[in-house]
């Protein structure tokens, strides 16, 4: 499998955090039911904010929803719609955010394959932000535009930031709450092996899980704008089903590939582990018409594990990979290890 060139997925600096030194807000106080879903003890209404920019950036319109005057009627029929499911039941909020930009073929499939599933609110890239990492935006204001002509009966936002920006703004500007679940994708290409810390898709869901927020990224193994998202359409929905049947996990996270094959050559699902597989890359100098040098990025995907119960594994052989990952990052075998080693 060839390596999808820099301008589609390249690592952003993942440095870029907040300068301002301002804290998390404090987490709420509140239980999460049988169900899974956040009670109402952890959905405290915000206080309005008026029409100032903060110290980070975020444009804040005015107006009675805190999005100017885009509070339509339409939106409010979609506000009024999420309060009821099926016997008087709330229906889940789920958040759905992408990285290849919010006009990708990808994340229409995947509101399509969720709709009827909860309140569906759509917050994702003006462009596409494919290899951002998780990068968020500091130095620029961040705006918002709304785009409810994209979706049949789904509220939707663009924004001019990064996917992490996204899961943040609509937290707090667009839903005011906390969703109760964050989806993310469908993205056009591989997010297997390694491709997990580079992914924007990726990171938009590991932010989601950062705020207690359950979440899943999905792939396709398919970087064509013209990808048959079918087969995908029908697992996502599966997937997303079962969790919402159980109670979640706050902090889950899972990443989900899919294979680029016809749906009856695919053999199911395969809870995985991610495979030790990565990019051996090399620059390709070049000279620009003024014969100054500038370098692009190639490569080739390379797997080193013959596990198989690995996602590369998987998807070799027509299953759908998930990957269950998270973002506390310590080695605790290592960390064992040293602690048993290291005279201190």
């Amino acid at each position: 499998m060839e390596k999808k060139n820099t301008n589609d997925k390249t690592a952003a600096s993942g440095k870029a955090r907040k300068a301002d030194g301002k804290t998390a807000a404090a987490k709420k106080p509140g239980k999460t039911g049988a169900t899974g879903f956040i009670k109402t003890t952890d959905t405290t209404t915000r206080s309005r904010r008026t029409g100032k920019t903060g110290p980070t950036g975020i444009i804040r319109e005015t107006g009675k929803n805190g999005m100017g005057e885009e509070a339509t009627a339409a939106e409010k029929a979609l506000e009024a719609s999420g309060k009821n499911g099926k016997n008087g039941k709330r229906l889940p909020v789920i958040l759905v955010t992408n990285d290849d930009g919010i006009n990708a073929p990808g994340i229409r499939n995947l509101v399509e394959a969720v709709r009827g599933l909860g309140k569906v609110v759509v917050v994702a890239p003006d462009k596409p932000q494919s290899g951002m990492g998780h990068a968020i935006t500091i130095g620029n204001p961040l705006r918002l535009q709304p785009m409810h002509h994209l979706f049949e009966g789904v509220e939707a936002w663009s924004c001019s930031g990064t996917p992490v920006d996204c899961v943040k703004l609509a937290v707090d500007k667009v839903l005011r709450r906390k969703p109760d679940l964050c989806l993310s994708g469908i993205n056009h290409g591989a997010n297997h092996s390694i491709n997990v810390i580079y992914s924007g898709t990726m990171s938009a869901a590991v932010e989601a899980a950062i705020e207690s927020i359950p979440s899943m990224g999905f792939s396709l193994l398919d970087y064509s704008v013209e990808a048959d998202f079918g087969p995908a359409r029908k697992y996502v929905r599966i997937i997303v089903e079962q969790v919402l049947s159980r109670p979640m996990d706050k902090h889950l996270i899972l990443n989900v590939n899919f294979p680029a094959v016809p749906d009856n050559l695919i053999k199911g699902i395969k809870i995985c582990r991610q495979a030790y597989a990565k990019y051996e890359e090399d620059f390709v100098e070049r000279n620009d018409p003024n014969s100054r040098k500038y370098y692009w990025l190639t490569g080739k995907f390379v797997n080193f594990d013959r596990g198989r119960d690995t996602d590369v594994w998987a998807l070799e052989h027509n299953y759908v990979s998930v990957v269950p990952v998270q973002f506390d990052m310590t080695n605790y075998v290592l960390k064992s290890k040293l602690e048993k080693t290291w005279k201190l």
